[in-house]
């Protein structure tokens, strides 16, 4: 039985996959910076992180903790640094002075990608802060047994402090809020759902090396914006297509085209990953089950 400590899972994507795994066969210990959690840390002091290691004694580490707040990255580096890079080289750092059997699942991001898409693994274009301060944090993960998700997603908060992107467009469309959504901006995630179930895969396989994770036929934002509406039955009167470019509330340029070729992932897992609009079913159920 695997003992599986979830840094960060007080957040949007841990709510979701700590009441996953609790489910297997695992010893689940979870970990948040303040309360919350069964422990406290500040993982970016090396002493806190050799404590919280001591204490645990993980098989495998699933890293959830991180700085995603791209306009903040961007303004605050050395922030960025300490959330997205400093955190990594404690546990890889300590994982290496217990010479410790203990696999790490570190969550990347799809904002390594720009340019024409989809993706593979080895055509990065690092365009902002942000995205620079997680491709470091995965050249730091690599340095011990690894597995690096580079992945992007939606879906309905179990988090009381977060609010994701299909909250947002739920609530707007509910609400009949006026809104823009950008047409030249593609990506392809993957519902919290879904990804959670492929970060319990990996648990279980623990493949070495990075991998995209997302969800076939991505699109642009525009466009799941009206197939989300479309899938909850709401008007879509009140949604203006834009570019990115236009909008003046982003201080920080974000890629254009994130689309990612996740067949890697499928290769070597043995598994096949959905389809975007097979994604915006699913997490239109989870909205119909609340209304």
């Amino acid at each position: 039985m695997d003992t599986i400590l979830v840094t960060g899972s007080s957040g949007l994507l841990g709510s979701s996959l700590v009441p996953l795994i609790v489910q297997g066969e695992y010893t689940v210990i979870t970990h948040a910076r303040s309360g919350g959690a069964d422990c406290q840390a500040d993982l970016s002091v090396q002493e806190d992180v050799i404590k919280l290691l001591d204490k645990v004694k993980p098989n495998v580490i699933v890293n959830l903790a991180g700085l995603t707040d791209v306009d903040r990255c961007e303004a605050q580096p050395k922030q960025a640094y300490f959330g997205n890079v400093r955190t990594i080289e404690n546990i890889v750092t300590c994982i290496k002075r217990e010479k410790a059997a203990c696999h790490l699942v570190q969550i990347s991001t799809d904002q390594v990608y720009d340019g024409h898409g989809p993706h593979v693994e080895d055509q990065v274009a690092l365009t902002n802060y942000y995205a620079f301060s997680k491709y470091a944090g995965e050249l730091a993960a690599a340095g011990v047994s690894s597995t690096i998700l580079r992945s992007n997603f939606f879906g309905r908060s179990r988090c009381p402090k977060r609010v994701s992107l299909t909250d947002w467009l739920y609530h707007s469309l509910s609400n009949n809020d006026n809104i823009q959504v950008f047409d030249d901006v593609l990506f392809s995630p993957l519902s919290m759902a879904t990804l959670s179930e492929m970060i319990e895969l990996s648990i279980r396989q623990k493949p070495v090396g990075v991998f995209n994770l997302g969800s076939h036929t991505g699109m642009s934002k525009a466009e799941f914006a009206f197939a989300f509406a479309a899938e909850l039955d709401k008007p879509t009167s009140t949604m203006t297509h834009t570019s990115s470019d236009k909008a003046a509330f982003l201080k920080t340029y974000r890629p254009k085209d994130m689309r990612m070729d996740s067949s890697r992932f499928e290769n070597v897992l043995a598994v096949k990953l959905p389809s975007l609009q097979d994604e915006l079913k699913r997490v239109a159920r989870e909205y119909h089950e609340v209304t």
